[in-house]
């Protein structure tokens, strides 16, 4: 069974990017290899970013065994990515 991917859109001269970097790093201490967190820089893959229809930077996009689960935007707080990835475990 594959583990949940989330997938971290983001650009570099983000402030909002730049906020939620760290809450992804302190999901990945909390969750370990439970999850696969991706980032993607949007500036760098725009084939991506166009394939996922993304338009607001910070996105995250939470995929399990290739199909969407969940798609947020703007910066999200560890306690619901956490709540949204623990059912998909």
């Amino acid at each position: 069974m594959s583990k949940p991917v989330l997938i971290d859109f983001y650009a570099d001269w983000c402030g909002p990017c730049k906020m939620q970097s760290p809450i992804l790093d302190q999901l990945k201490d909390k969750m370990g290899d439970s999850i696969e967190i991706k980032k993607v820089d949007v500036d760098e893959n725009m084939d991506l970013a166009m394939k996922y229809g993304i338009q607001v930077v910070p996105t995250l996009v939470i995929e399990k065994s290739g199909k969407v689960e969940h798609r947020l935007e703007g910066v999200t707080p560890a306690e619901t990515l956490e709540s949204l990835l623990k059912p998909l475990l």
